[in-house]
C-alpha cells in the first residue's frame, strides 16, 4: 500500500480525486449499483509487486488508482460491481485504515 487518505474524516465522506469533497453521503438503501461509483470514508491506495503484471506497464495498480475504499453500495458487498477497486463496508475500511501502515503488505485473495 502506498498511501492512506482520509484520516479523521467522518464515515461516508465522499472523495473526489483523492480529496475529501466536504460532503457526507447516504448509503444506497437498495441492493442495486448506485448511479455513481462513489469513493467514501477512507482510501487505501494499492500498488502492485509483480513487475510487468501489476507493477509497471498498462496494468500498473498504482497508476490505475486501485484502492480499498468505502462505498454507498454496502448491500452489494461480495458481488461484482467494480472496475478494479475493492469496496468495503465503511466501518470495516475505517478499522483497517486505523491498523495498517503505509508500506503494509496487503494480500488480496
Amino acid at each position: 500500500m502506498v498511501a492512506k487518505i482520509g484520516d479523521g474524516e467522518p464515515l461516508l465522506t465522499r472523495f473526489v480525486e483523492r480529496r475529501a469533497s466536504g460532503e457526507t453521503v447516504s448509503l444506497n438503501p437498495y441492493a442495486t449499483i448506485s448511479r455513481s461509483d462513489m469513493i467514501c470514508t477512507r482510501i487505501l491506495w494499492l500498488t502492485g509487486l509483480e513487475p510487468n503484471l501489476n507493477q509497471g506497464g498498462q496494468r500498473d495498480s498504482k497508476h490505475r488508482c486501485i484502492y480499498l475504499h468505502g462505498t454507498v453500495d454496502e448491500k452489494r458487498i461480495g458481488r461484482p460491481s467494480s472496475i478494479g477497486c475493492i469496496r468495503m463496508r465503511n466501518q470495516d475500511v475505517k478499522e483497517l485504515f486505523d491498523v495498517l501502515r503505509v508500506d503494509s503488505l496487503v494480500h488480496i485473495f
